[in-house]
């Protein structure tokens, strides 16, 4: 059985819903399963706050154990939340020991406004993994949905646009997080035989 981690932090619950539909896309392979991981919240005092009310949060292990990476994070000023980069910044000593090395990964974001730095989020959780010598998989053309799309969706990743007249995931952003969770399960399987 191939474990891919779909590692996310999310706020107000928007990531979290990609990070539902990437797993779902994960699960349509045969011999896959999705492990859904989060990472504690900093306080105001930057001190980390345990109590997601959500998914457990994740482990150096879980990285160890997968055979690949979603990694979601929403918007904060064009950039990953700070919480993820917390955790990310921890995984030196994985880095060092090349745990990550060669494994499949994808990104996944969402923000409140249309031009609220959806793609530069996705490129600044990629240069951490790719320091990690992970193969970064993204959304080809390939897919429909990019094509028609007018809320979320990249072909750097899949991506919500959480307009105030709806927080839910708009069809082609369902669509395309499933098939960035499928696409990245193949190449998992792919890679790992």
């Amino acid at each position: 059985m191939h474990s891919i981690l779909v590692l996310y932090y999310s706020r107000h619950g928007s990531t979290r819903q990609l990070a539902r539909q990437i797993a779902r896309g994960i699960e349509q392979i045969a011999g896959c399963e999705a492990v859904l991981r989060t990472v504690a919240d900093l306080g105001a005092d930057g001190q980390l706050e345990t109590d997601t009310s959500g998914d457990p949060l994740v482990t150096k292990a879980d990285l160890q154990q997968c055979s690949g990476l979603a990694l979601g994070s929403p918007v904060r000023f064009g950039n990953m939340a700070a919480p993820l980069k917390h955790f990310i910044d921890s995984t030196s000593a994985e880095w060092l020991s090349g745990t990550l090395i060669g494994k499949p990964a994808c990104v996944f974001t969402a923000s409140s406004s249309m031009h609220g730095g959806q793609e530069t989020t996705l490129q600044s959780m990629m240069l951490p993994l790719l320091h990690h010598g992970m193969l970064i998989v993204g959304l080809p053309y390939s897919e429909p949905a990019l094509h028609t799309t007018n809320t979320g969706g990249t072909p750097y990743g899949p991506s919500h646009l959480n307009h105030e007249q709806s927080r839910q995931l708009s069809t082609e952003e369902c669509e395309l997080a499933q098939a960035c969770g499928k696409r990245l399960a193949e190449v998992a399987c792919k890679l790992q035989g």
